[in-house]
């Protein structure tokens, strides 16, 4: 049985970087079950498309998002990569504080 994801792995990397800006491909890989070989694939399309933006750091890469950009989908094209990861972080911390027995914030 195969199994499958709402977001790509470009979508959850950018999640990732979001909240790691300092972390190592190898980490990106980790997080996104591929290999280092493929993280490294999926930060060069993002940068090439200038989603991502790499500053070098002594002997590492630290990664910025320009999530003032358009998404890169048809269907959506007037939505920001911002609000995207906004509505998705937003989710995740509603999901942490029911786990602690808090009740949803109201939308």
């Amino acid at each position: 049985m195969s199994s499958w994801s709402f977001l790509t792995n470009h979508g959850r990397a950018i999640l990732f970087i979001q909240e790691n800006p300092d972390a190592r491909l190898r980490d990106l890989g980790a997080a996104l079950e591929v290999t280092e070989r493929t993280a490294f694939g999926i930060v060069a399309d993002l940068t090439e498309a200038g989603y991502v933006v790499k500053e070098r750091d002594g002997r590492r890469n630290r990664y910025h998002l320009q999530d003032h950009l358009p998404l890169n989908d048809p269907l959506v094209p007037e939505r920001t990569v911002g609000q995207l990861l906004e509505l998705l972080t937003d989710t995740r911390d509603h999901r942490h504080d029911r786990r602690k027995g808090d009740r949803p914030l109201a939308s």
